[in-house]
């Protein structure tokens, strides 16, 4: 049984939990962070020293933290092709896209757009810092947007862990109240998604609990 500590809003664990559902992996998961607390405690931090979320165990192994690390380790252990293949080119040409997607994709939205819309009060926001953001991730997205004119998935015609990774920020970037650019691959891509159950269940869920008003 697989064991997960994290708050639903948050991006990471969403993708975490929405990568269990997929693999089909019974779990508990725990609130942590932010206003539930418990990532502070001295029980916490003897599993995950960084105090962030999520943090996993799986059985009695060792904890694990770093959503991008504990997906491909579920990846490895209970993924089965096109998921995750057998064949090292095939399996790191999808680690590959999700380590791309992780730092080009999440960690280009999360902060420089996501935070400063919901986590910043309408009256602090600074609409340039916001629209420097969006060029930048944007760009970003343009490469996914040629990569998904040719195929369904990022990394070609099934579904795969690099979905995961890039997938799980587009709930929140169509969601937002921005000015976005025509995407349109990207966005037939997002509503496929959109039909899967485990990105509905773990995905598409409020973040109303991080805005930040007046």
């Amino acid at each position: 049984m697989l064991e997960v500590w994290g708050r639903k809003s948050s991006s990471n664990v969403q993708a975490l939990m929405w990568a269990i559902d997929e693999l089909g992996l019974a779990h508990n998961r725990y609130d942590a962070g932010l206003m539930h607390g418990v990532n502070d405690t001295p029980e916490y931090l003897a599993m995950n020293p960084n105090g962030t979320v999520p943090t996993l165990r799986d059985g009695d192994g060792e904890p694990l933290f770093e959503s991008a690390a504990i997906i491909r380790y579920l990846a490895n252990k209970y993924g089965k092709s096109p998921f995750w293949p057998d064949e090292l080119s095939s399996r790191t040409q999808i680690d590959m896209w999700a380590e791309w997607s992780k730092l080009n994709i999440a960690l280009k939205f999360t902060a420089p757009i996501f935070w400063l819309v919901v986590r910043t009060a309408p009256s602090q926001r600074n609409p340039q810092a916001i629209r420097n953001g969006l060029d930048v991730f944007e760009k970003n997205l343009g490469i996914a947007e040629a990569r998904l004119v040719r195929h369904e998935y990022l990394v070609g015609d099934a579904f795969t862990s690099a979905d995961i990774l890039f997938g799980h920020v587009l709930y929140r970037y169509f969601d937002i109240d921005i000015e976005r650019k025509s995407l349109p691959a990207v966005r037939t891509y997002y509503d496929r998604l959109t039909e899967r159950p485990a990105y509905q269940d773990n995905v598409m869920v409020s973040y109303e609990e991080l805005r930040v008003s007046d």
